[in-house]
């Protein structure tokens, strides 16, 4: 049984290693809608995803004006490899290309500096400086264990202490970091003209307009309406249909 989950694995990952090197030799003809389809194909039906097929994805769609299917993508590529400095880069000069100029403000005081220092990382990261951290605790605990000078003892007992707090700050930024990635809902408006309403039905009042490419977050969800906030705190309700959410 497990030899013939591992062909099948094998074979996924060739069928997924011919579809991506065929996008990337379409693209690099200037055939952009080819290599669009190539990559949608590992999307769709190989269930295969990693930052770079998202990241060719958005630069095909980038190529052809499409700014809805480009920013959505360049997103994606950020969940999987976030702070990448290539796609963030590219996300700004197709964010250029939206209607929406919506301001974001940002957290001060106390929070921002939370924010900051767990932002560093992603919870991924984090949670791998822990157990680096945890390992050289373990060590001192050893050394301050089998020492036999009072003088060590007291520099790995202090070093077990500043590795203590260590790992309970990093532990703590990781789970942080974890929280805000499992409630954080980000979407793209891929129509290009949607009413933002005040209430979840099409006879509330109309609150402001977005158009495509505009990124929002949903915290809310009653049947066909989506509830979103805007970067600058604005908020109300949007038909789902005409929003894709990242995760």
């Amino acid at each position: 049984m497990k030899n013939i989950v591992y062909l099948f694995l094998f074979i996924t990952q060739v069928f997924f290693a011919q579809s991506f090197e065929k996008g990337n030799a379409m693209y690099q003809r200037g055939n952009y809608q080819e290599a669009i389809q190539a990559y949608e194909g590992v999307v769709k039906e190989k269930k295969q995803e990693s930052a770079e097929l998202y990241f060719n994805l958005a630069n095909s769609y980038y190529k052809l004006n499409k700014v809805a299917p480009a920013i959505y993508n360049y997103e994606k590529a950020l969940v999987l490899k976030p702070h990448d400095p290539e796609t963030l880069n590219n996300l700004k000069f197709a964010k250029k290309l939206t209607i929406d100029e919506i301001k974001e403000v940002p957290k001060v005081g106390f929070a921002k500096l939370i924010q900051n220092f767990t932002g560093i990382f992603d919870y991924n990261t984090w949670a791998k400086i822990s157990v680096g951290i945890a390992f050289l605790f373990l060590l001192s605990f050893i050394g301050y264990y089998f020492s036999q000078l009072t003088l060590t003892k007291r520099i790995y007992f202090i070093g077990m202490f500043v590795l203590l707090v260590a790992l309970g700050l990093s532990v703590s930024a990781g789970m942080s970091e974890k929280n805000h990635f499992d409630n954080d809902r980000p979407a793209i408006v891929f129509a290009e003209l949607s009413e933002v309403r005040s209430e979840p039905q099409k006879g509330g009042a109309a609150i402001f307009l977005l158009h495509e490419g505009a990124k929002v977050y949903v915290t809310e969800v009653l049947g066909q309406w989506k509830k979103i906030e805007l970067t600058d705190g604005t908020e109300g309700w949007i038909d789902g249909s005409t929003i894709k959410e990242v995760k």
